[in-house]
């Protein structure tokens, strides 16, 4: 594709995928969330372009964001982990910067989804995402049960059709 174009869903709905787990202890053997969004998108027919393990450090989460979007086959990067309040989750206050377009109601209906699964605990999730450089973004709780909720509920339903909006006319 010489043109420039970005395929961020080829015809058949198809969207390349970066898998991000921000963590400082998983490895990719222990890294259940991880594991399990690859395993849902190549379900739903989405295509792993990467998958990384990086600590839950500002500035790695911020330059890897920005490698990732340089690469023009990719439409989407999901992240889990780091989304809490605790003093080392800090995944949030790397990408909020970074979103050129919220979409709030993505946070808005995860914690309310949340909520019926787990109580009050929902309002600590600081899950977020939007578009950066033409490319979705979506932050994840690290929690096994709050990935699948949210893959599940949330992204695989709405992800090819968000990333066709995002293709240049």
């Amino acid at each position: 594709m010489g043109s420039g174009l970005r395929p961020h869903a080829d015809a058949a709905g198809a969207v390349s995928c970066a898998v991000i787990t921000v963590s400082d202890s998983r490895t990719a053997e222990t890294d259940r969330s991880g594991q399990l969004i690859q395993s849902r998108l190549a379900a739903a027919g989405h295509r792993l372009g990467d998958y990384q393990i990086v600590p839950d450090e500002p500035e790695q989460i911020q330059s890897l964001l920005e490698s990732l979007v340089s690469q023009p086959d990719l439409g989407a990067i999901i992240l889990s982990g780091g989304t809490g309040i605790a003093r080392r989750d800090t995944t949030y206050d790397a990408i909020a910067p970074l979103l050129e377009k919220e979409l709030p109601g993505f946070g808005e209906i995860f914690r309310s989804l949340s909520y019926q699964q787990i109580g009050s605990r929902a309002i600590a999730s600081r899950a977020i995402a939007g578009t950066y450089r033409n490319t979705l973004i979506f932050s994840l709780p690290g929690s096994s049960k709050a990935v699948e909720l949210a893959v599940d509920a949330l992204i695989l339903p709405e992800l090819s059709h968000l990333a066709g909006l995002l293709k240049p006319d």
